[in-house]
């Protein structure tokens, strides 16, 4: 999620280029290779109450149908989606008159979907036909309100959040913060920074990945077998010039995929800090601000990115650099 469109909510509120990897010059230096996405289909209008739309949280459930969120969907529009991508068609999964759901992703413990709601500082969750909804969490975190944003799972199924508390008063307030699978034990992980947006686990499950919207850098977040942090540090500086780091998603190599929210593309990135790629749409497409977040198909390189602005919201795919894991489907 990004600032200027939850300053908006809060007042509301009260052809495809297909390339396998990247090169290097003749001094053996990486190069970054431009992958030109193509749409698949538009998903959402401007919805008349809230004046936009925003597309975020694409997540595949096990059936191969995937998941959308729209952020800023008024009451009683479709704010979870699900979409047929065969027949390039979107139905309502999950509406209600309260939630502003800002990222989607199933559990491997109980195999619901999970969503964070920005405004309320929730978790929900809901059956895999959408139906079943439940307050996961609720309540404050050593003493604060969350912003959950986006969210990553281990293995177990317990929840690590990125919370943005702070975004809207511009302070460095953001945090990680960890939920056991009960929704009972809370632990905050990391705190001081910059608007935590993305947040995905490591190929191993030895880290998290967590981007910091408002100063465009991603840090890396070692966690020990119990669940716990060693201190973290700045991996990764983004060049985003008007743009902000969104969202996050990590392939079978270990490449980040890091959503910019100002500008309709993603940036790629290995374990090492070296810009390997960049994700664009094609330069006719008008009316599209921001690319938020990317699902890559499990065990497949198919990727579909999701990109809003004025003209609505909507789905474009590419081919990623590697095959599509846990930690590149939702989030």
């Amino acid at each position: 999620m990004r600032l200027t469109s939850i300053r908006c909510l809060a007042v509301l509120a009260v052809g495809t280029l297909t390339l396998g990897g990247c090169g290097t010059d003749g001094g053996g230096r990486t190069v970054d290779t431009t992958i030109r996405a193509r749409e698949v289909m538009r998903v959402t209008q401007p919805h008349d109450k809230t004046g936009m739309t925003l597309l975020e949280g694409p997540t595949f459930d096990e059936s191969g149908a995937l998941h959308v969120v729209d952020v800023t969907a008024p009451s009683g529009a479709p704010k979870v989606l699900r979409i047929d991508l065969d027949e390039k068609t979107a139905r309502t999964f999950h509406t209600d008159d309260r939630g502003t759901y800002t990222s989607a992703q199933f559990s491997p413990h109980d195999g619901r979907l999970y969503l964070t709601d920005f405004l309320h500082g929730e978790i929900v969750s809901l059956a895999k036909d959408g139906s079943d909804p439940r307050i996961f969490f609720s309540g404050k975190v050593d003493g604060v309100q969350m912003n959950p944003d986006d969210l990553a799972f281990d293995r177990e199924g317990n929840l690590y959040v990125s919370d943005s508390h702070g975004l809207t008063e511009g302070v460095e307030q953001g945090r990680v913060v960890r939920i056991d699978r009960g929704g009972k034990k809370t632990e905050v992980l990391a705190k001081g920074m910059a608007a935590t947006n993305g947040i995905s686990f490591d190929v191993d499950y030895e880290g998290l990945w967590v981007s910091e919207l408002t100063k465009n850098q991603i840090s890396y977040l070692p966690i020990d077998s119990k669940g716990g942090r060693a201190s973290r540090h700045v991996a990764i500086r983004v060049d985003g010039g008007l743009a902000e780091t969104d969202s996050i998603a990590v392939d079978a190599d270990g490449n980040l995929y890091q959503a910019l929210h100002g500008r309709p593309a993603m940036l790629v990135f290995n374990t090492h800090g070296e810009r390997i790629a960049t994700i664009e749409i094609p330069a006719p497409a008008t009316g599209l601000e921001s690319a938020t977040n990317v699902a890559i198909t499990p065990g497949e390189t198919t990727a579909y990115m999701t990109v809003s602005g004025p003209s609505g919201g909507y789905l474009y795919t590419f081919e990623a650099l590697a095959e599509g894991i846990r930690q590149s489907n939702g989030g």
